[in-house]
Parts: structure tokens; C-alpha cells; sequence
């Protein structure tokens, strides 16, 4: 079962018969503090989703053009198509993720067996980590434009988004 951050915090508590901890208050006070800015900058990444990802790609072929070369795995429309969708998924687990502030539910619905699923289709790991690293800078940089956002401090949850790509990155690659 996935949880936010707060349901963790008091099954932690709970198992434990205790009051939850100052640090684990503090943790979910400035997660509230930072809410607005957490929703902008998932608002930003989904409500851009079709360019982040088409970005993404278009980087990862140009950086291996053999991938869609014939006998590439990208070879033909049907196995590029497969390549987007895998990007749009890992990147809507992000949000996921971001959203909550919890990288559960990404590590459970999206990454867990996912290495071992590439490896049994002949799908080339570092190719699929390339591509989720090329995902994480279209989304930083357009989640990182101050424009039409909160105002404030936005680096701990961008920090936080880039750790999500390369938990993904690391996963596959």
C-alpha cells in the first residue's frame, strides 16, 4: 500500500506505540510549508508532459542514433512508441512521487522488476537510463522557470525531483 507522507509518518509512530518524533514534525511542517510550490512545480511538469517527454527522446536518439537505426530497439514505430509510453510512465511516477513527497509509490508501481523486464525483452538498460536522465533535465528546466509560480525557494523540491530521475536511472541502467 502506497502512502503520503503524513499516513507514514503515523503507521511509523503507531508500529512503534509512540508520539511521532520532533524531526519527523518538523519534516512534514515544512512539506506543508512548501506545498504550493511542490503542486506548481508538478502542475508545470504534467501539464508539459507531451513536450518533456518528446524532448527527451528526441535528445536520447540524437545522442544514439542506432537506437532507431534498423535492428535498433526503437526500430520501427511500434517499438518507439514503446519507448515514449515507458518515458511518460517513469515520468508520471515522478509526479506521483513528487506529489506525495514519498518515493514509494514510484519504487513500487514503476521501478520494482523493471530492470529485470528490460533485461528479459533485450531492452538496452543504460539506453533506458540515458533517456530518464535526458526526461529529468527537460523537466528541471522547465519545472525551474520562475514565471506564473510560487515565489520562494524552489531548490529543495527540484533537488528532491532530480533524486526521483536518478532513482528511475539507477533502477534500469
Amino acid at each position: 500500500m502506497v502512502q503520503d507522507a503524513f499516513t507514514k509518518v503515523v503507521a511509523q509512530a503507531d508500529v512503534r506505540g509512540e508520539y511521532p518524533s520532533a524531526g519527523q514534525l518538523d519534516g512534514l511542517i515544512a512539506l506543508v510549508r512548501e506545498s504550493n510550490k511542490r503542486i506548481d512545480v508538478v502542475n508545470r511538469i504534467t501539464s508539459n508532459s507531451s513536450t518533456i517527454v518528446a524532448s527527451a527522446a528526441r535528445a536520447l536518439f540524437e545522442a544514439q542514433p542506432q537506437l532507431i537505426a534498423p535492428g535498433g530497439n526503437a526500430y520501427t514505430n511500434r517499438r518507439a512508441a514503446a519507448c515514449l509510453r515507458d518515458l511518460e510512465i517513469i515520468l508520471r511516477y515522478v509526479t506521483y512521487a513528487t506529489f506525495t513527497g514519498d518515493v514509494s509509490i514510484l519504487e513500487d508501481r514503476a521501478l520494482n522488476g523493471l530492470r529485470e523486464t528490460y533485461q528479459a525483452l533485450g531492452v538496452p538498460g543504460a539506453s533506458v537510463a540515458a533517456g530518464i536522465q535526458k526526461l529529468k533535465e527537460a523537466s528541471l528546466a522547465i519545472a525551474n522557470d520562475p514565471n506564473g509560480i510560487t515565489k520562494g525557494d524552489c531548490s529543495n523540491i527540484l533537488s528532491e525531483v532530480a533524486s526521483y530521475f536518478d532513482r528511475a536511472s539507477a533502477a534500469v541502467g
